[in-house]
C-alpha cells in the first residue's frame, strides 16, 4: 500500500504534459514492435510534446531530433497507409565495416560540430545555455544514425540504441526528467528484446538460404 502512494505522489510532482509525452512514446514503441499502424500518431503526438519539454530543458540537440522525428513519423503515417497487406517482409542483414566506419565518423566530426553550434547558438538567439550540448548533440547524432540503421533493418541498430538510451537514463536524470528517464531505460530493454528477436530472425534467415 505504501509502495502505490509513493508512487501516484512522485506522479503528482510530475510535469503532466511530460507524463503525456512518456505515454504516448511507450505505446507508440508497444505498437511499432507490433507492427501496427496506430503507432504513427502516438509518436506524433510524443514527439511534438518534447520538442517543447527539451526546449525548456535547453537540450537543444533533442529538440532538433525531435522535431526532425515529428516530421520523419508523419511521412511514416502516410507511407504505411499506402502500403499493400501483403508487401514482402525485409530481411534482417548485418553491419558491415563501410557502415561501420561511417557511424564513428558521423560520430568523430558531426556531433562535436553539433555541440559547438549549440554553444554559439543559444546567446544569439536569447536562449538559455544549452545544456551538456557535446553530449546531447552525441546521442543525437547516434540516435539519428541508428534510425537509419533500423529502417534498412540492420540488426546491430538495437545495439547502438541500448549504448544511447543507457547515456540518455544519466542525461534526463541530471535535468530532473525523471519520467522520461524511466521512459528510455524501458526503451533500452525494449531494444534488447528487439535485438534477440532479430537475430533469431536472421539466423532463421540463414537457414533458408541453399
Amino acid at each position: 500500500m505504501q509502495l502505490f502512494e509513493t508512487i501516484a505522489h512522485w506522479l503528482q510532482q510530475q510535469s503532466r504534459l511530460e507524463l503525456t509525452g512518456v505515454i504516448t512514446g511507450l505505446l507508440c514503441v508497444y505498437l511499432a514492435a507490433k507492427n501496427n499502424i496506430w503507432n504513427w500518431p502516438f509518436a506524433i503526438i510524443s514527439t511534438a510534446i518534447y520538442i517543447w519539454v527539451f526546449a525548456k530543458a535547453a537540450l537543444y540537440a533533442d529538440m532538433g531530433q525531435n522535431a526532425y522525428m515529428l516530421l520523419i513519423n508523419i511521412y511514416g503515417w502516410y507511407y504505411w497507409s499506402r502500403q499493400p497487406v501483403n508487401t514482402p517482409k525485409v530481411p534482417v542483414v548485418r553491419i558491415t565495416k563501410q557502415q561501420l566506419a561511417t557511424l564513428l565518423s558521423i560520430a568523430a566530426f558531426a556531433a562535436p560540430s553539433l555541440g559547438f553550434l549549440l554553444v554559439k547558438l543559444a546567446p544569439l538567439l536569447h536562449y538559455q545555455p544549452a545544456a551538456l550540448p557535446y553530449l546531447d548533440s552525441f546521442c543525437t547524432v547516434i540516435s539519428i544514425t541508428a534510425q537509419v540503421f533500423m529502417a534498412r533493418k540492420v540488426l546491430e541498430n538495437w545495439l547502438i540504441w541500448i549504448f544511447v538510451d543507457i547515456i540518455y537514463v544519466g542525461i534526463y536524470l541530471s535535468k530532473g526528467l525523471q519520467p522520461t528517464a524511466l521512459m528510455f531505460g524501458i526503451y533500452a530493454i525494449l531494444a534488447l528484446v528487439g535485438y534477440i528477436d532479430w537475430r533469431k530472425e536472421y539466423r532463421q534467415q540463414l537457414t533458408l538460404i541453399p
